[in-house]
């Protein structure tokens, strides 16, 4: 019996191995791929041209951005290259590169749709502290916060999945190296890793939930007290985008990493996956500009030029 020392490379299984679909997923992918950059980097574009939109809502909004787009970019191309090519190997190196990343970069949007959510909050509860609180040097402390406690939990994550043995097969039934694929091809027992993740994204989901939770009651509540329809309208428009994205990202991270093995299926598996790694990406800036009008006016003024 070999160990991990062994394992030079990894085999992507893909979505399938007939020709005319592997081209018809190719398309699709670069389509998603292509709408994705494109619109987030219209969204950073606008941020950084139009002086309006500079403020800490859309800092936070300008990183959620290029989070999706550094997610996408770490999956997707090599998912196309694989189709394209019928290659499906990728390196040891690669795959640790690739699990270290992803574990990132959705780590990294979930810790930033919770302090858009305490921004929303101090906006709307607090608007008189709304300056004082939320000051560029306090918002560029929190995302630094965010992205050191996510680099230590990656770091974790990956060293934890790849001190598994890969003893029994090489084969990934993903498109791209993930942690919940890689735990069933090793041939060490994975209890100690599966319960760590079980019981970390237990203890985590709830509290983000019961903060925004939190957030969002006493939000409704200052929003019900308002006599003027048009400024209700106003919340409403930076709020529901939120509460709509975090929704869609919880609840596709969370089937994907902590949903009982009887609904593991290779179909599921990989639905799961595109669910939470490409959907995000590519709705995200569409949600955010359907009902900000000041982003609108925006990103007409870049469309318009």
């Amino acid at each position: 019996m070999t160990n991990q020392s062994s394992v030079r490379e990894f085999v992507l299984m893909g979505f399938s191995d007939d020709p005319d679909l592997q081209i018809l997923h190719s398309v699709m992918f670069l389509i998603v791929y292509v709408t994705a950059l494109t619109g987030n980097c219209l969204i950073i574009i606008a941020m950084a041209t139009d002086h309006h939109l500079h403020s800490p809502m859309y800092f936070f909004l300008v990183n959620l951005s290029l989070l999706d787009i550094c997610s996408i970019s770490t999956t997707v191309p090599k998912s196309i290259a694989v189709s394209l090519t019928n290659n499906k190997a990728i390196s040891f190196a690669g795959c640790v590169t690739q699990t270290f990343l992803m574990v990132i970069f959705v780590g990294g949007e979930l810790a930033l749709l919770t302090i858009m959510a305490y921004d929303r909050y101090i906006a709307i509860c607090r608007p008189l502290q709304y300056r004082l609180i939320m000051n560029w040097n306090a918002c560029i402390q929190m995302v630094a916060i965010s992205f050191i406690f996510n680099l230590i939990h990656a770091v974790l994550e990956t060293c934890l999945t790849f001190l598994l043995d890969f003893c029994k097969s090489n084969v990934i039934g993903q498109y791209f190296c993930d942690v919940p694929q890689l735990q069933k091809i090793s041939c060490t027992d994975t209890k100690f890793n599966e319960t760590l993740i079980l019981v970390g994204g237990f203890f985590l989901d709830s509290f983000i939930f019961a903060f925004i939770f939190a957030s969002y009651t006493h939000i409704f509540s200052a929003v019900m007290k308002m006599s003027s329809v048009q400024s209700r309208h106003k919340v409403f428009s930076t709020c529901i985008p939120h509460l709509t994205v975090f929704s869609l990202f919880i609840i596709t991270a969370v089937f994907s990493y902590m949903r009982p093995k009887s609904l593991s299926t290779p179909s599921v598996d990989l639905l799961s996956a595109v669910l939470y790694t490409i959907l995000p990406p590519v709705l995200n800036p569409i949600i955010y500009s359907f009902r900000n009008k000041d982003l609108q006016k925006a990103l007409i003024k870049i469309l318009l030029k």
